[in-house]
């Protein structure tokens, strides 16, 4: 399963679902091929329905379908769907705790060349302010079938959010997922490198970097930013003394923010955050972006550097 893109992973969880559970339906606003909800549309065309560009529209939609006892998928572009379609999603599905999986596909930068205007990079940071809202992110194929799994069986409102872009596998098939709990995927003592999506992998790779430098880096995926994992990462702040955050997000909202916004006020550490500054997306090759944002493993090995140093200097101070 190298190199297998999480909207891939999710169309074909959905079927094995749409199999066991009669009650799930899916709702896409007209871009199932790209969304992989044909595969869904294809097995089950009585329970699959295309509400054309109108996601507003499908939101309302998805939550009249949640108060009859189904189990909505609400799927679009992650961008549409945390911006175009927020206020439904926060009226009419978050407000009432209403039983819809709001999924957004084609998040962050790597959705390429299609550029700014289609690169959701805020989408965590609404999301995450919205009140009874769940919210996923996995890191590779297997993870996302877990978490698809895993928003079906949960009661309440859930969004999702998957890529365009293939990623590596980072996890063996045993994996076990809980919403609100995050994985430990290698130990480590002179920092920990937090990370959710793509960047997970990317973590790794930058762990065996920094391990030629004789730095330990412990590496977490943080697949549920909220609810936040917040013993796990007290925990690690508490244990490595400095941390470093990594997501195809802006770093403004998202899970920076929400790492720093915790050990702020339970463990304060020095913390650098890897992700998409203050701007928006740009056109072009995927993996050119992913450099050109500073979203590398090399870029994580030098907010890591960067972080110890820090780290260094504030025990001294203290």
């Amino acid at each position: 399963m190298e190199g297998v893109a999480t909207r891939e992973a999710f169309g074909i969880a959905l079927c094995k679902l749409g199999k066991e559970n009669q009650n799930i339906v899916v709702l896409d606003a007209d871009v199932s091929k790209s969304s992989r909800t044909l595969y869904f549309a294809e097995a089950f065309p009585d329970r699959f329905f295309n509400m054309g560009i109108a996601e507003q529209n499908m939101m309302g939609v998805a939550a009249g379908l949640a108060t009859l006892g189904l189990v909505p998928f609400a799927t679009t572009f992650a961008v549409f769907a945390s911006k175009r379609a927020c206020d439904q999603i926060s009226i009419s599905i978050a407000y009432p705790r209403l039983n819809v999986k709001v999924v957004g596909t084609y998040a962050g930068v790597t959705v390429g060349y299609d550029g700014a205007t289609h690169q959701a990079i805020e989408d965590l940071a609404i999301m995450r302010a919205m009140p009874n809202m769940t919210v996923l992110v996995p890191a590779d194929a297997i993870a996302t079938e877990r978490v698809v799994r895993a928003a079906a069986e949960y009661l309440g409102p859930v969004y999702i959010r998957l890529g365009r872009a293939s990623v590596p596998t980072v996890y063996e098939h045993d994996l076990i997922l809980e919403i609100g709990k995050g994985i430990v995927l290698e130990q480590g003592d002179d920092l920990t490198i937090i990370a959710t999506g793509l960047m997970v992998a990317q973590a790794l790779k930058a762990r065996d970097l920094l391990m030629i430098q004789g730095i330990s880096a412990r590496v977490m995926d943080i697949h549920t930013l909220k609810p936040l994992d917040r013993e796990l990462i007290i925990q690690a702040a508490k244990e490595t003394g400095a941390i470093v955050t990594a997501e195809e997000h802006s770093i403004i909202g998202g899970l920076g923010s929400a790492v720093t916004e915790l050990l702020g006020e339970e463990w304060p550490i020095p913390i650098v955050r890897v992700g998409i500054r203050d701007c928006f997306g740009e056109s072009g090759n995927p993996d050119e972006l992913l450099v050109h944002f500073g979203l590398t493993s090399e870029d994580i090995v030098r907010a890591a550097t960067s972080v110890v140093n820090k780290r260094d200097s504030f025990n001294r101070t203290r």
